[in-house]
């Protein structure tokens, strides 16, 4: 494990500056004016406001875990689903500059933000502030943010930890409780969540081939 420490060192920052090229953008999106679109799932799915509170702690629950373990177990790969996550971050990030959806529900309330507030707010979203249930993500990204971070990261992740069985099912698990926080937080449309799983799995192909069948 000690020997990619470094090589995990800077993958981490890797993920970190792209994390940042990606809330920046996000925060440019939510300056514009956009529309609210209709959602056939949602309109059948019930809103959990305590779900909403707490779905990015859930995240973390389900993320950071399983990743610590996964670089216990296995550095350098490890080390390439950072760069990867980072990758993911990136085209999320242009994703969302050029969609521009509203908000799900409720008021459209940063149209027009100023640069300032934009600045004030990347530099919160680029702490640990960003999880706090009442601040962070909730306070300033209140628009849809195609597609679904929640979805993308873990479930990178659970492709990357698959032929490790031991992490392999926890980390399904957990994956299947953020997608679902995810709907009943109505932090998404189903295309976000649809768009995650088709993007994520596209890219995760192009740096490590096609998944090959576990051995038994």
């Amino acid at each position: 494990m000690r020997r990619h420490l470094p090589a995990a060192a800077l993958s981490l920052v890797f993920r970190y500056v792209c994390y940042g090229v990606m809330v920046w953008l996000a925060l440019w999106a939510e300056a514009r004016p956009a529309p609210t679109l209709p959602d056939v799932v949602l309109e059948h799915v019930p809103y959990v406001a305590w779900v909403d509170r707490w779905n990015y702690i859930v995240w973390i629950g389900a993320y950071v875990p399983v990743a610590v373990l996964f670089f216990v177990t296995d550095g350098a790969r490890f080390v390439r689903y950072m760069i990867s996550s980072g990758l993911v971050a990136l085209v999320r990030g242009v994703c969302i500059a050029v969609t521009g959806l509203g908000p799900i529900s409720g008021t459209d309330l940063h149209t027009g933000m100023s640069f300032e507030t934009r600045l004030t707010a990347f530099q919160g979203l680029m702490t640990p502030a960003f999880f706090a249930p009442d601040s962070g993500a909730r306070v300033y990204l209140t628009k849809d943010l195609f597609f679904s971070g929640h979805t993308a990261t873990t479930f990178l992740l659970l492709l990357y930890v698959w032929p490790n069985t031991r992490l392999r099912w926890p980390m399904l698990v957990a994956h299947v409780l953020v997608v679902a926080s995810v709907f009943l937080s109505h932090l998404h449309y189903t295309i976000d969540v649809i768009g995650a799983y088709a993007i994520t799995f596209s890219l995760f192909v192009l740096r490590e081939g096609w998944p090959k069948r576990a051995a038994a």
